[in-house]
């Protein structure tokens, strides 16, 4: 089975159809649409009836389960399903919060699927990089609109592809709203819906910040705790993602404080937030990928000691350090001491700090091993 979670309206409906089409047979089942909620219920009998599983085939079949962890009993229905069909069916589930999260206590699926998650739209997917290997050793220019779009509208297809202002500020409303209130509603058991939310416009305002959950606490009147959980849950519903300290073989490191960056980027209103997490997003996606993949085990950290010395983003490759990356706004920035001080630490093979308005240059940046300036137009059309 193969797992495909992601933001909601990230496009994940249309991917599931786009590869049903690629099937001989495909089916697909939409737990919001009442008449397959009723087949669903019906258990994993009516559904091989509808699909002919239950009959002898000379081909397999897809069939598509989309928000079906709204259903309380999902894990035991695919279980049963995969273990009795898996001959004749193969199995695509989609859902708009993490499906490895919203288990409620179900048998285990362990072993039984492969994990997914579709990412907003990025640099590297408009220039069409080749994300068979790791990083793509010729980059390719991005069209100029489409990186205005992306940097203004965001990485979600519909706002990215349309680029009108009014539209986006409509859906960015509808978004927030069935985010915050009817997902919270429907998955979890919070009532403070109001001050979850009052949490969420935190979080937004304070992207690429150190977090501290007792300043949380004091600020939406919970104890610290229900500041975590509420956090978790907000993770599992693609409204932010974690980036944990590195300290391995960094003297006086952080450990503990993870900041938090958003999945649409666009709603950030501070031009350097919203920078950092314009590539944090690039770079999350591309270690997703990578490990999904079997590329190798990859995640993202950031590095910062007691003394205040920071870098925005290390990527590990293997648990080993592989590549730094510092964002700036700006070309005319002054090379960043950090990201030397923390190579010469940490032994990352690279070192690069992100110019935004740096015009694209057409040159392998992992050629480099010092500390080097580059456009983020290069460096993001190498990743994924």
């Amino acid at each position: 089975m193969l797992f495909l979670s992601g933001p909601r309206q990230v496009g994940k409906t249309t991917a599931a159809k786009l590869i049903g089409e690629l099937m001989n047979e495909s089916y697909y089942f939409n737990w919001d649409n009442p008449s397959d909620r009723a087949t669903i219920m019906e258990g994993p009998l009516a559904i091989a009836q509808q699909t002919g599983a239950n009959q002898i085939t000379d081909s397999l079949s897809l069939c598509i389960f989309d928000e079906l962890h709204k259903f309380q009993h999902w894990r035991d229905f695919l279980k049963g399903m995969f273990d009795t069909y898996e001959s004749n069916l193969r199995f695509l589930v989609s859902g708009s919060a993490s499906l490895r999260v919203f288990s409620r206590g179900s048998e285990s699926l362990l072993g039984r699927y492969f994990p997914n998650t579709l990412h907003p739209v990025s640099v590297a997917e408009c220039t069409g990089a080749d994300n068979s290997v790791v990083v793509d050793s010729q980059p390719k220019k991005i069209e100029q609109d489409e990186w205005e779009s992306l940097w203004n509208f965001g990485g979600f297809p519909e706002p990215f592809l349309l680029s009108n202002n009014q539209f986006h500020q409509n859906w960015t409303t509808m978004r927030a709203e069935k985010l915050l209130r009817e997902d919270l509603r429907d998955l979890t058991r919070i009532q403070e819906l109001g001050q979850i939310e009052y949490l969420a416009q935190i979080l937004r305002c304070q992207v690429g910040q150190l977090t501290s959950y007792s300043s949380l606490s004091r600020k939406v009147q919970v104890q610290v705790n229900t500041i975590k959980n509420w956090i978790a849950t907000l993770i599992a519903l693609y409204y932010c993602f974690e980036i944990k300290p590195w300290h391995t073989n960094v003297a006086r490191s952080l450990r503990k404080e993870p900041k938090y960056y958003l999945w649409d980027w666009s709603v950030i209103d501070d031009s350097g937030a919203r920078a950092e997490n314009f590539v944090a997003s690039a770079l999350y996606k591309a270690v997703n990928w990578w490990t999904n993949t079997g590329q190798g085990q990859f995640d993202l950290h950031f590095v910062r000691d007691k003394q205040k010395n920071e870098v925005d983003f290390l990527v590990t490759r293997n648990n080993s350090p592989w590549f730094l990356v510092e964002v700036k706004m700006s070309k005319d920035a002054p090379l960043s001491k950090s990201l030397q001080y923390f190579q010469n630490q940490t032994k990352a093979e690279h070192a690069f700090q992100v110019a935004i308005d740096m015009n694209f240059v057409e040159r392998n940046c992992f050629e480099f091993r010092e500390p080097v300036i580059t456009p983020a137009k290069t460096l993001l059309a190498q990743l994924v």
